[in-house]
């Protein structure tokens, strides 16, 4: 069985910085791309940064400068660095990973860790 969990998440000041961390456990021969999604209240889930095994990195345009993400393979970590926070970035921040389970890549999603900027 494959978990992802997330931690770091709070309530914060519009301006401030958090620090997201999400680690994969159980089973499996690597993990590919790994990334956050964040989905607000009657609103799509949506992509706010995925990074590839290789270091590849994707931004959302509305996080691009801001948000940094990283990994740590050796932990199968990934990182979420938010810096200059906006009331806008409140949501629900998801863990996602590709990984490799047998012959099979599998997408797996952490529960969630809520987001709070006050303005």
């Amino acid at each position: 069985q494959v978990q992802l969990v997330e931690s770091g998440g709070g309530l914060v000041q519009a301006g401030g910085s958090l620090r997201l961390s999400c680690a994969a456990s159980g089973s499996f021969f690597s993990a590919k791309g790994m990334g956050w999604y964040r989905q607000a209240p009657g609103k799509q889930r949506e992509l706010v940064a995925v990074i590839t095994s290789g270091g590849s990195t994707t931004y959302a345009d509305s996080v691009k400068g801001r948000f940094t993400i990283s990994r740590d393979n050796a932990k199968n970590t990934v990182y979420l660095q938010m810096n200059s926070l906006k009331s806008e970035d409140t949501a629900v921040y998801y863990c996602n990973a590709d990984i490799i389970v047998a012959v099979f890549l599998e997408t797996y999603w952490g529960q969630g860790t809520q987001v709070t900027v006050s303005s």
